[in-house]
């Protein structure tokens, strides 16, 4: 018997114009969780579909408990007893949760080729139950939260007999407590034998789960190492590729105007009586739990909703915006917390996203100006450092910090004096995080008015000037900057107060704050 339930040996992958992978190395144990990592674009992905069999390498040996193999193409994979369970998962939201389970692999009767539903239900019952899940496996997978999705992606790997499951970036869209979750359902695979390989950006994932990490960087193997035989700088340095000395670069920045206050807005079953202000060259930190109502108000200052009561005032006038269009030409930008479904047109070209809202100024006799409307993004494309080919690569083609500085340039079109960011280093790595603070510092230094709604308590506390700290729709306490704790921001987003039960309707409670 070999040690290794799977081994690649000098795996190399090349797409025209790019090596997506050279001569790199990975072992994985029988029971074994094994953490991956790397920056976006180190090469996980072809990786994940070269074990999967969407690709064929163009080098390299795979072993199979102990067993040279080919895996030509996804069944293969599945013969072998491999399944991948990704961030975005890949489901058919109109068919029920039993069909998105055995899609593929239905259980048939052999003379009549008639679907046992009866059988089929059974059996995804069964596999939900022994998930912890309580649904029913009739309910159709659109009507399910995204947790509850992974857990059907799950049940289907194990409907084919997986023993080797890889989770890409499964905690990225759950919350605190569902990753919680997810880490005990992910323990209890790993102690009925199967082998995970658990690629992730949070270091909290991988101190939670993994015995052992392997690093890509660009596209090679660079290392594996036992969680505790390596540092979290020298994981990082591993990572990138040079030691990130200040992860936050906050420059100083001397506060100036009051660019914008809000005053007592309230909004019926998200939030209530929100004031807070900000001023030219600031960064304000909004934070609290999840559900708190953060992004809400946010949205309805931009004009994406509207809200009931209050006053939101630009440059000392009382404003009420109708549209986002009639805000971004009063100077308030919004960077959106999904910058695939809002934030960006995957399918244009990188020019073509930075550009949209400016239209109007490239635009002669209705004509857009082609060559002023590159040259416009490949200045702007350069100032954020977006990594690309050309400008005119797909946005689909980006890594995630990458996706997330186009959605930055794009703002930075049109005149602002106000830029929303919420959650601006979701789901990218720590090399992605440290360039999109330093464009965070250097926007605010340049006299920009920031709001950073996050999650993550490190980055509000090595950011903000202030922190605003919200709790089930309202504001509960306002932090300065330069001597806010942890502590602080928890105890007033866990503080209890008598709060409308209207203004709860949004509300989760029961989540905590990224630390």
């Amino acid at each position: 018997m070999s040690d290794y339930v799977l081994e690649l040996r000098g795996i190399t992958k090349t797409f025209p114009g790019v090596k997506a992978l050279d001569q790199v190395h990975f072992q994985l144990k029988p029971g074994e969780i094994h953490a991956l990592m790397g920056e976006n674009g180190a090469g996980k992905s072809t990786f994940i579909k070269i074990i999967t069999g969407v690709h064929f390498p163009d080098e390299g040996e795979i072993f199979v408990n102990g067993q040279k193999t080919e895996i030509k193409n996804p069944k293969d994979a599945q013969r072998l007893g491999i399944a991948a369970i990704y961030q975005h998962v890949t489901c058919f939201p109109d068919l029920s949760v039993t069909e998105n389970i055995f899609m593929g692999h239905e259980k048939i009767t052999k003379r009549t080729k008639r679907i046992l539903w009866g059988d089929m239900h059974a059996e995804a019952k069964k596999l939900l139950q022994e998930l912890g899940a309580s649904f029913d496996p009739r309910t159709k997978m659109g009507a399910l939260s995204v947790a509850q999705q992974q857990i059907v992606e799950i049940a289907k790997a194990l409907s084919t007999d997986a023993r080797i499951i890889i989770m890409d970036e499964p905690t990225a869209a759950l919350t605190a407590r569902e990753s919680e979750e997810l880490y005990k359902i992910a323990e209890k695979l790993r102690d009925n034998g199967a082998s995970i390989i658990f690629i992730s950006h949070r270091f909290e994932d991988m101190y939670r789960l993994a015995s052992k990490v392997t690093v890509f960087r660009d596209a090679k193997y660079i290392g594996s190492w036992g969680i505790s035989d390596i540092s979290n700088e020298d994981l990082i340095v591993a990572m990138v590729g040079r030691e990130i000395t200040q992860l936050f670069p906050k420059k100083a920045a001397k506060a100036g105007e009051e660019l914008l206050r809000v005053e007592g807005l309230g909004k019926t079953g998200f939030f209530a009586d929100v004031s807070f202000s900000v001023h030219r060259g600031e960064i304000v930190g909004l934070t609290g739990l999840v559900g708190a109502g953060r992004t809400e108000v946010c949205q309805a200052v931009f004009g994406i909703t509207s809200f009931d009561t209050g006053q939101v005032y630009l440059k000392g006038k009382a404003i009420k915006v109708k549209n986002p269009l009639q805000a971004m030409e009063l100077g308030i930008g919004y960077l959106p917390e999904d910058r695939q479904k809002q934030g960006l047109v995957l399918e244009w070209g990188i020019e073509r996203n930075i550009t949209l809202p400016a239209l109007g100024k490239l635009s002669r006799k209705g004509w857009i100006q082609e060559k002023r409307e590159a040259e416009l993004a490949h200045a702007l494309a350069e100032k954020v450092q977006v990594k690309a080919r050309s400008i005119f690569d797909l946005a689909s083609s980006l890594s995630g910090g990458n996706q997330q500085k186009v959605v930055v340039a794009k703002l930075l079109t049109a005149d602002l004096d106000i830029i929303i960011l919420d959650e601006p280093t979701k789901g990218v790595d720590v090399g992605a995080k440290s360039a999109i603070y330093e464009i965070i510092s250097d926007l605010a230094s340049q006299g920009y008015g920031v709001i950073m709604i996050s999650s993550e308590m490190p980055e509000v506390i090595g950011m903000s000037d202030r922190v605003v700290v919200m709790r089930e729709g309202r504001v509960t306490a306002s932090l300065d900057g330069a001597t806010v704790t942890q502590e602080a921001i928890l105890e007033a987003a866990m503080v209890n107060s008598a709060i409308p039960e209207a203004a709860t309707a949004h509300s989760s409670a029961s989540e905590t704050l990224s630390t």
